[in-house]
């Protein structure tokens, strides 16, 4: 089983010019999952934070408005999707406004109940975000996070929060931490196999087939116990399946059903998904009725 443990979260000195950190650091702040990531790559740790002045004691001659966001789009708005060995790497992008327009923006993928002390966290992979400007004062600044499989453990597949510090041109600063969520899902598998082939005339089909899922403790796919999953069919001279009959697959993931052969045609499984595991269809196997 894959242990994940976490260590006390490094905090130092940070301006805001610098949010990130190289992406050469970053591959040696957390090499495995058992190394907590450092936090310094997104704002200022907990206790420099409270030491800021507050808005009310700024000096009104100092005191400007502060970026205002008004969109950010994660992974195109679909769930992350991460198997046993690969990494799945995000777009983040946040749109924002600002009088003296916009100069950067730093993101963080994380959960918990703060970004300073997350149960765990996935960083920006670059130094700055690129900004391309609509309007003298708004912008739309993109970075990209990486989730690799091997710093995964199955509850994580959850919901994560993102996070968006927006930097404008004279220096004042917006930080949401919670400003939009994302779904990081264990991948899914599904296999199918239709028989005999050749059949006879109201003959009977015998349906089989898998449904698995990325177990990220043991870095294997293992079977999807008691789902949900529909049997469908289709003729060859269309594109569209219909459904046929639901069926539950066993304590091990297996499927196992049977059908009534009366014409040529494909079959396949198609499992809607869960909250932790997404949706799939598998690809049609052809039965030929003699």
């Amino acid at each position: 089983m894959r242990i994940r443990t976490t260590v006390a979260v490094v905090s130092g000195a940070l301006a805001l010019s610098a949010l990130a950190i190289p992406a050469s650091q970053a591959s040696q702040a957390s090499p495995s999952r058992g190394d907590f990531p450092v936090s310094d790559r997104y704002g200022f740790p907990a206790e420099q934070r409270a030491a800021l002045p507050k808005a009310g004691q700024r000096s009104l001659a100092a005191k400007a408005a502060v970026p205002v966001v008004s969109k950010i789009v994660i992974n195109g708005g679909k769930p992350i999707v991460v198997g046993t060995t690969n990494s799945k790497k995000v777009t983040i992008s946040v749109t924002a406004s600002d009088d003296s327009g916009i100069d950067g923006f730093s993101t963080i993928i994380w959960r918990g109940t703060s970004p300073e002390d997350p149960i765990w966290a996935f960083y920006q992979n670059e130094e700055s975000a690129t900004c391309k400007a609509s309007t003298a004062t708004t912008s739309t600044c993109s970075l990209t996070v990486t989730v690799p499989s091997e710093q995964l453990i199955n509850e994580d597949a959850t919901t994560w929060k993102v996070g968006a510090w927006v930097t404008s041109k004279d220096g004042e600063d917006t930080k949401i931490d919670a400003s939009g969520t994302v779904k990081i899902q264990r991948a899914s598998k599904l296999t199918v196999d239709a028989a005999p082939e050749p059949v006879k005339k109201n003959g009977t089909v015998t349906i089989t087939g898998k449904l698995s899922r990325a177990n990220w403790d043991t870095g294997l796919y293992a079977g999807y116990s008691t789902q949900s999953v529909i049997l469908q069919f289709r003729k060859p001279t269309t594109t569209a399946y219909t459904n046929v009959k639901g069926v539950k697959t066993s304590t091990t993931g297996a499927l196992k059903t049977t059908n009534k052969a009366t014409v040529d045609g494909y079959y396949r499984w198609s499992f809607v998904g869960t909250a932790t595991t997404p949706a799939i269809n598998v690809a049609g196997d052809y039965v030929d009725v003699k």
